[in-house]
């Protein structure tokens, strides 16, 4: 039985699994929800996942849900290439990296995205520029990790990098936007703020098959 991926357009949660998905090899199912439609809150999906969120994988019988998990999964059970390291210290190292991102990058990221996209909470400009601080210190660590290195952890993409790149490329996407220009959030142009994230990124979006994991209405 085929794999299938439920995920949404520009959830960076989502774009790890399908980028785990595609870094494999692997054929699956594309199921896309459409949040404006409240796709990810029917009963059907609910039966899936009872938190209404993406992404969720169907692997023949096996349902599984939260983006660490499922990339945890692909890579025990299709494990070329190995994405958690091939030594127990590569492991622990793509493993802290997950969690510094998990524990830092993304609650901070939420703060600053969230009021842009959505026009919420724009007057708490306190909050917002705090989480801006807290971005640019763990974007600094990232390019200081990468100004010796390709990748994150080893000398080849790993979970790591999977985990953390969806979520920069939401934030360079939110920097662009006009209701961010007030509070100079020191994130663009990437390749004067960050130049080593700004490499590891193109060299990302090189990988074979990296369009079909592009957010379709970012293209647009």
């Amino acid at each position: 039985m085929a794999i299938e991926l439920y995920w949404g357009s520009g959830s960076p949660f989502a774009w790890r699994a399908m980028l785990t998905l595609e870094v494999k090899g692997l054929k699956y199912e594309s199921k896309l929800l459409e949040f404006a439609k409240g796709e990810h809150k029917t009963p059907a999906y609910l039966q899936l996942n009872p938190r209404g969120k993406v992404p969720t994988l169907k692997d023949g019988d096996f349902v599984l849900y939260e983006s660490a998990a499922i990339m945890a999964y692909l890579d025990r059970k299709y494990p070329d290439p190995p994405l958690f390291g091939k030594t127990a210290e590569e492991a622990g190292l793509i493993w802290r990296a997950i969690c510094e991102c998990e524990s830092y990058f993304v609650s901070a990221g939420d703060k600053v995205v969230r009021p842009i996209f959505f026009g919420k909470g724009l007057d708490q400009v306190d909050e917002i520029q705090q989480a801006a601080r807290t971005i640019r210190e763990e974007l600094k660590r990232l390019d200081e990790r990468l100004a010796d290195s390709s990748w994150l952890v080893g000398k080849e993409i790993s979970a790591a990098d999977i985990s953390v790149f969806p979520l920069v490329q939401l934030l360079l996407r939110a920097a662009s936007k006009e209701a961010a220009q007030p509070f100079n959030l020191g994130l663009i142009p990437l390749a004067q703020t960050y130049p080593n994230i700004a490499r590891w990124v193109k060299q990302i979006e090189a990988l074979p098959n990296y369009q079909r994991t592009y957010p379709p209405h970012w293209r647009q």
